[in-house]
């Protein structure tokens, strides 16, 4: 998608004219959905717009896509997500929630309808067997209410994302044992356009669910050969897995702070070398290899200066590596080993082993260090 009426990058980034703009997480849209259906309940009438704070303090609107009041004292209001110009897989899923009353002191209860997902495995910010709804929407919706009620609000809260089922596929929720759908997510109530901040959050919570469940060997990917190649290589299960994508850097400054025993980095050839070349951020939008700096280790590895020369000119890291390979020069190993070193350098005092295993494209093991 692009924004501010501009055109798009070979990376998929947009390139803006205007400030790219900004949308509601899937918390702030189901507490504005309950706020309405609980409103609804208690003065017949749907707030439509409905407005709410969100922790920040921001006061944005929402208009019902769905509203109704149904049998047996429940109310059902619904808001279409708009994540703004974010590459969102919810931007325009339909957030419904239906309210029920509760006797007096009864609190407000969550559960998961249609298309959110329940809890089944440790380490998440909420217990297994809890529906998906992190604890800042909850704490928004509880607020919302009370701010209906005059007071502590008591209802059951239903949370439904129809078809979220199988946008959830697209998520690394089966891989955290949420299972049945979706999570309701969100911090600030605010979706910052290509902030990455829905892949952080699952590389931090893969994290947390492997801690939970006591695995001593974690293994963040660029992609999917390469996790597929370390997973066969060193036998780790599903939730050993991070999809860490290009976030490296994300993943390892969490790691730092919350410790597992061993870490493998796994990828490819271009996104490794720009780590041995100590980036953090492995995206082309921050530039490509450094193919100068890679002839350089070429050079450390033997290679001559013709050689060099060649790859210091190649047209990409590919051809610099087939280059290197023709003559016998390990540039693999030394970009392997001097990825290492990055890595080893993030996660220093926290008692981690780093090793890093570099995979050609067709996941063959090009070199491990």
């Amino acid at each position: 998608m692009t924004g501010g009426g501009g055109g798009a990058r070979d990376d998929g980034v947009p390139q803006q004219d205007e400030p790219l703009r900004r949308g509601w997480t899937t918390g702030a849209c189901a507490t504005a959905a309950a706020k309405a259906a609980f409103a609804a309940l208690r003065t017949g009438a749907f707030p439509d717009p409905v407005t709410i704070t969100l922790p920040r303090g921001e006061r944005p609107a929402f208009a019902l896509a769905e509203q109704a009041l149904l049998p047996g004292g429940a109310a059902m209001a619904a808001i279409v997500k708009d994540a703004g110009d974010d590459p969102d897989v919810t931007h325009g899923a339909l957030v419904r929630v239906t309210v029920r009353l509760l006797p007096p002191g009864s609190g407000v209860v969550f559960a998961a309808g249609e298309g959110v997902g329940t809890v089944t495995l440790p380490g998440l910010p909420v217990s297994p067997g809890e529906p998906a709804i992190n604890p800042a929407p909850r704490a928004m919706i509880r607020s919302a209410l009370a701010e209906v009620a005059g007071g502590e609000a008591d209802a059951r809260v239903e949370i439904g994302i129809p078809g979220g089922e199988r946008i959830a596929q697209r998520t690394m929720n089966p891989r955290l044992g949420i299972l049945g759908g979706l999570s309701i997510l969100g911090t600030t109530g605010v979706v910052v356009p290509y902030s990455c901040a829905a892949w952080i959050h699952s590389i931090q919570r893969g994290i947390d669910v492997a801690r939970a469940l006591g695995l001593p060997h974690v293994a963040g990917a660029t992609g999917s050969t390469s996790e597929a190649a370390i997973a066969e290589l060193d036998g780790l299960p599903e939730q050993a897995l991070i999809d860490m994508g290009d976030f490296v850097g994300g993943m390892l400054k969490y790691l730092r702070a919350h410790p597992v025993p061993r870490v493998t980095v796994a990828g490819g050839l271009a996104k490794l070398t720009k780590l041995a070349q100590g980036r953090l951020d492995l995206h082309s939008r921050r530039g490509g290899v450094d193919l100068p700096a890679l002839a350089d280790l070429a050079r450390g590895a033997g290679a001559g200066e013709g050689l060099c020369v060649r790859i210091a000119g190649a047209n990409t890291a590919l051809e610099a590596f087939n280059l290197a390979a023709a003559e016998g020069v390990g540039l693999p190993e030394a970009v392997a080993r001097r990825a290492r070193e990055t890595a080893q350098r993030v996660v220093e005092g926290g008692g981690i082993v780093v090793d890093v295993a570099l995979f050609g494209r067709d996941g063959a093991l090009l070199a491990r260090v």
